[in-house]
C-alpha cells in the first residue's frame, strides 16, 4: 500500500505539466501547514508560485525560490484590492485560515470576507481557476465560527462562473506541527497515562503530502472542477485511537487512558481562551474544544473516483513521518513550554510584590553594608518595579522573548552589583545569589522556545 502510494506520488511528478507548460500560481497562506508544503509540491512539479502571507521574512528565507507579497489578508475586504494581486496568474490557491479570534486573527474577515471579495475579482478576471482549501465538515449550521465561515467562503465561491475546486481535509498529519496536531502529539508524550476529555466525536486523518498532491491535481485540471472533495482516509477514528497511534510512532509504550472530566475540560479551554487575549494561540480553546467534540468526518469516495487515488490511512500517515529524538522532544518541551513560562511570571511578579512589602527589609540589606539609604531606596524601588514589568510582559506573547531576555540580563547586573556590594552573599546558607542562576538558564530556555510556527 506504501509503495503504490509513494509510486502514485512520483508518477504525478513526472507529469505533472499540462499541455500548456507550467502554470503561474498565487498561494494564500503559503508559510502554514498546509501552504507551505503545497509550495514544495508546485515548485517541484516545475510551477511558477508566488506566495502572499502576512510576515514573511522567516519564509522567504525558507523558500527562497518562491516570489513572495506581503500583505495582510483579513485587510483585503474589497475585490478592487484583490485585482493588482492576482493579476498575471492563472490560478489562486487559498491556504489562509484562522482557527479563533484573538489579537492576530480575525476569522470572519480572513475567511469570510476577504474570500469573497478575492473570489468577486477572481470571477471578474474572466480565465483565473480557484483552489480553495477548505475544511472536512464545513457547514453552515456548524457549532464553530471557523467552520461557518470556511461554508460560507465555499457558497460564495460555488455560485461564481469561475473554475474553481473546494478541498476539505481532514485532522492533517505533517512532520511539523501546531496548533490541534501539536496538542496531539503533547497528550501522547505525557508520561504513564493518556489524559482525554469524554465524548469526542470520530476523526478522519489525511496526510499533508496527499492534500499537496490534490492540490497540485486541481491546479493542474486533472480533476474534474466546479466539484467540492472531502480529503480524508476511509477509516474513521476516536481520539483515543489517534492519540494512540502517535504515542506508539513516538516509540513510547502503549499507557492506560485517563478521561478527564468535562468540568476540568472547560476550565482549561477557559485558560487557553484567555491566553489567546494575551496573543497566544493555544490549541486549547473552544473552537478546538468544539471541533474535538463533533470530530471531523468526510465522505472519500468522490476523490477517490475523480482521482484514482486512495488518501493514507492513519498507520500509514504516520509511517511516512519521520519519528526522531526532535519529535520526542517537541511533545514534551511542548508540554513544558506553558508551565515555564507561567513559572518565570510567577516567580518575577511575586519577587517583586515580596520587595514591596519588605520595602524596608529589602532596604537594609544595602544600608546595613554602607550604601546610602536614599540608593538603597532607589535601588529597591528599581527592582520591584523591573521584576513586575518583567514578570507581566512575559505572560504576553509578543513581548515574551524580550522579557526573557530582559529576565537574563537583569540577573547578571544583579548578580553583578551584589559581588561588587555584598559579596557575602555568595556564601548565604539560603543562596540568594546562586538560586538566580537556574532562573536566568530557564528565561534562556523560554528564548529557544518562543517561536510558535
Amino acid at each position: 500500500m506504501v509503495d503504490r502510494i509513494v509510486n502514485d506520488s512520483e508518477r504525478l511528478g513526472r507529469t505533472s505539466r499540462g499541455a500548456d507548460g507550467p502554470v503561474r500560481v498565487l498561494v494564500l497562506g503559503g508559510y502554514g501547514l498546509i501552504g507551505s508544503a503545497v509550495l514544495a509540491r508546485l515548485r517541484e512539479a516545475g510551477h511558477a508560485v508566488t506566495a502572499l502571507g502576512r510576515s514573511t521574512a522567516a519564509a522567504q528565507r525558507r523558500f527562497p525560490d518562491v516570489s513572495w507579497i506581503e500583505r495582510d489578508i483579513a485587510g483585503l475586504c474589497e475585490a478592487a484590492a484583490w485585482r493588482p494581486l492576482i493579476a498575471g496568474f492563472d490560478v489562486v490557491v487559498n491556504c489562509a485560515g484562522a482557527l479563533q479570534d484573538g489579537p492576530r486573527d480575525d476569522v470572519r474577515a480572513v475567511q469570510a470576507t476577504a474570500m469573497r471579495a478575492l473570489f468577486r475579482a477572481c470571477a471578474d478576471a474572466g480565465s483565473l481557476r480557484v483552489v480553495q482549501i477548505s475544511a472536512a465538515g464545513a457547514a453552515s449550521d456548524a457549532t464553530t465560527v471557523f467552520m461557518r465561515t470556511k461554508a460560507e467562503a465555499d457558497a460564495v465561491l460555488a455560485g461564481l462562473d469561475l473554475d474553481w475546486t473546494i478541498l476539505r481535509p481532514g485532522l492533517v498529519l505533517a512532520p511539523t506541527a501546531y496548533g490541534g496536531t501539536a496538542l496531539l502529539r503533547a497528550l501522547a508524550s505525557v508520561p504513564l497515562v493518556l489524559p482525554l476529555p469524554d465524548h469526542t466525536g470520530p476523526i478522519q486523518t489525511v496526510h499533508v503530502d496527499d492534500v499537496a498532491v490534490a492540490v497540485r491535481l486541481a491546479v493542474e485540471g486533472r480533476v474534474p472542477a466546479r466539484a467540492c472533495y472531502d480529503l480524508v482516509e476511509p477509516e474513521p477514528h476516536d481520539l483515543a485511537e489517534v492519540v494512540q497511534a502517535l504515542r506508539g510512532w513516538l516509540g513510547y509504550a502503549p499507557a492506560p487512558l485517563l478521561r478527564v472530566a468535562r468540568p476540568l475540560v472547560r476550565l482549561a479551554v477557559a485558560v487557553g481562551d484567555g491566553l489567546g487575549r494575551l496573543g497566544w494561540r493555544s490549541p486549547l480553546r473552544r473552537t478546538a474544544f468544539a471541533q474535538v467534540s463533533a470530530g471531523v468526518t468526510g465522505d472519500p469516495g468522490p476523490w477517490s473516483h475523480a482521482s484514482g487515488q486512495s488518501l493514507s490511512g492513519l498507520a500509514i500517515s504516520l509511517r511516512r513521518l519521520p519519528s526522531t529524538v526532535q519529535e520526542r522532544w517537541f511533545g514534551r518541551l511542548w508540554l513544558l513550554k506553558p508551565v515555564l513560562v507561567g513559572g518565570l511570571s510567577l516567580f518575577w511578579i511575586a519577587s517583586g510584590f515580596v520587595g514591596f512589602a519588605r520595602f524596608d527589609a529589602a532596604a537594609s540589606v544595602l544600608t546595613s553594608r554602607g550604601v546610602g539609604n536614599g540608593i538603597a531606596q532607589a535601588a529597591v524601588t528599581a527592582g520591584v518595579g523591573l521584576d513586575l514589568i518583567l514578570g507581566t510582559a512575559m505572560l504576553v506573547r509578543r513581548t515574551m522573548p524580550l522579557a526573557a531576555l530582559g529576565m537574563v540580563a537583569t540577573t547578571v547586573a544583579y548578580l553583578a552589583a551584589g559581588t561588587v556590594l555584598t559579596p557575602d552573599l555568595w556564601g548565604d546558607p539560603l543562596g540568594p545569589f546562586v538560586k538566580t542562576i537556574p532562573g536566568a538558564l530557564l528565561a534562556l530556555v523560554a528564548v529557544a522556545l518562543a517561536a510558535e510556527r
